[in-house]
């Protein structure tokens, strides 16, 4: 089939890469200048199945970004008209049967994601900055009797955790600070570190060897659903794009539509009659070159109770976490970057080059489009031919290898490998 995948970021990439290897003719329609430039530029690094566990309490609660009683979803303002159906949809999400079977398809997802971008890896040699291994850092007592339920969750899907002691923790992490308190951790095997932009380019350029055509600089303003099948996207050239020359760009026929556009998909879904309930929620991370590598980590941890990962790729050290809500603005909040540098101070405090001339600290926020009960769209629309691969939230990085081959399969008519019922677009009447 002739399709369009909109959007390039790295789950974008990964429909594109994988439908191509199934012999359709795909081109990917991206309105920035080249792949994953937005939520997937400097997204957080963790691919380890478990990291996504509600570890906390407080990962499931609403606050400011002023308060120090939560680090759950932070709000940025007061909510206005349809605003607080969604998060009440959110809070109420947030407990009951629902979650531990959300959960239980998240925990699923990230974990065929793991083993298909392994596959890929080794498939084509791609040399990126990755490392196994992740410890989730329980500071208290508490902390640890909370994280005790995810926990035996986790066993209970065959994934590989083990509870340390914290001199077990120290162990596998030297530079963890002493003067910070540890309780206990769980490690988490298999490769959890991952280079998301880094992956996301080198896939880039395999897709274009299987036949993947790519049109940047090129907006996706319009899909109109065509009588008696396939559809018509109506494009504008954005001032960098080299064929920009005043004129309308010449629409373009597909046989079929795969929407990765993220945070814009509402806008795009609602001419064909599909109200997505999308709301957008900000991410932070800052990035800063590492100042001695005896005081960095061998690979990554997690603060449980703060919600913030802190992860080595090469020779960066990257750290990210919190999410806000009802932000407009793509400039880092100060909240949210302090949480940030609590988190580097308090366990590696002397990783990274905060200052001086080779300091160079990268700060981002970045727009994660997300649902109401923490699950994707992935799979097919109520619009025949139209398919969804979106609004993964915090966790896009984390499944764009595994969601892509499933919907790639659909796409194909094939029975995937993972069947994933919490993420169908039905359950929303999409």
């Amino acid at each position: 089939m002739k399709i369009a995948v909109v959007g390039a970021g790295v789950v974008g990439i990964a429909c594109a890469h994988e439908l191509s290897l199934d012999g359709h003719e795909v081109t990917v329609f991206e309105r920035r200048s080249t792949v994953a430039e937005e939520a997937s530029f400097a997204s957080g690094a963790l691919i380890a199945p478990g990291w996504t566990t509600p570890w906390s309490p407080a990962d499931r609660q609403l606050g400011w970004p002023w308060s120090t009683a939560t680090d759950g979803l932070q709000l940025a303002r007061l909510p206005r008209g349809s605003e607080w159906s969604w998060l009440w949809q959110w809070r109420q999400a947030q407990k009951g049967p629902h979650l531990a079977a959300v959960q239980e398809q998240i925990h699923r997802l990230v974990r065929y994601n793991q083993e298909r971008l392994q596959a890929i890896t080794d498939q084509y040699q791609l040399e990126h900055d990755r490392s196994h291994g992740m410890l989730v850092l329980m500071r208290s007592e508490q902390d640890t009797r909370l994280a005790q339920a995810p926990l035996q969750q986790l066993r209970d899907l065959g994934l590989p955790v083990k509870t340390l002691t914290a001199d077990e923790a120290r162990g596998l992490e030297p530079a963890l600070s002493t003067e910070t308190a540890l309780h206990s951790a769980v490690e988490l095997g298999g490769e959890a570190v991952a280079n998301c932009r880094e992956f996301a380019v080198l896939l880039r350029a395999q897709a274009q060897q299987s036949g993947c055509h790519f049109e940047f600089n090129t907006i996706v303003s319009r899909v109109d659903a065509l009588t008696p099948a396939g559809f018509q996207l109506e494009l504008v050239h954005t001032a960098s794009h080299p064929n920009n020359d005043g004129a309308p760009a010449r629409p373009q026929r597909f046989d079929a539509v795969v929407m990765c556009t993220g945070a814009a998909s509402a806008g795009l879904l609602a001419p064909l009659g599909l109200k997505v309930p999308l709301q957008t929620v900000r991410g932070h991370s800052l990035s800063a070159a590492v100042r001695e590598p005896m005081d960095s980590p061998q690979s990554a941890v997690l603060d449980a109770r703060l919600g913030v990962s802190i992860a080595r790729l090469g020779q960066r050290v990257r750290v990210a976490g919190g999410r806000e809500w009802g932000r407009e603005s793509s400039t880092p909040s100060k909240a949210g970057l302090q949480r940030l540098y609590r988190a580097l101070s308090d366990w590696f405090p002397g990783a990274v080059r905060l200052g001086g001339p080779a300091g160079n600290v990268q700060e981002w926020c970045g727009a994660q489009a997300t649902l109401p009960d923490g699950a994707p769209l992935i799979g097919a629309s109520r619009v025949p031919g139209l398919w969804l691969n979106l609004g993964h939230g915090p966790c896009g990085w984390s499944m764009a290898c595994g969601s892509a081959r499933v919907l790639a399969d659909q796409v194909g008519g094939r029975t995937p490998e993972l069947t994933l019922v919490q993420c169908s677009p039905q359950r929303y009447g999409i």
